[in-house]
């Protein structure tokens, strides 16, 4: 209930945004500021996934 209500109020409209971008620069920025922890939470997953299947102690 409390994460729903958090993401209610941190809800972004990225379409605003790029529309009313004052120049390019800032419409990247917003594109790789909305993309960019998405990207980060993945590589974390895939890292934690990588290192729980090679564990060496599970080898028995």
């Amino acid at each position: 209930m409390l994460v729903g209500f958090i993401s209610l109020l941190q809800e972004i409209n990225i379409e605003e945004k790029i529309k009313n971008a004052p120049n390019k620069g800032y419409e990247i920025g917003v594109v790789i500021g909305t993309y960019l922890p998405f990207v980060l939470l993945v590589l974390l997953a895939y890292l934690v996934y990588y290192k729980a299947k090679n564990r060496k102690d599970l080898d028995d």
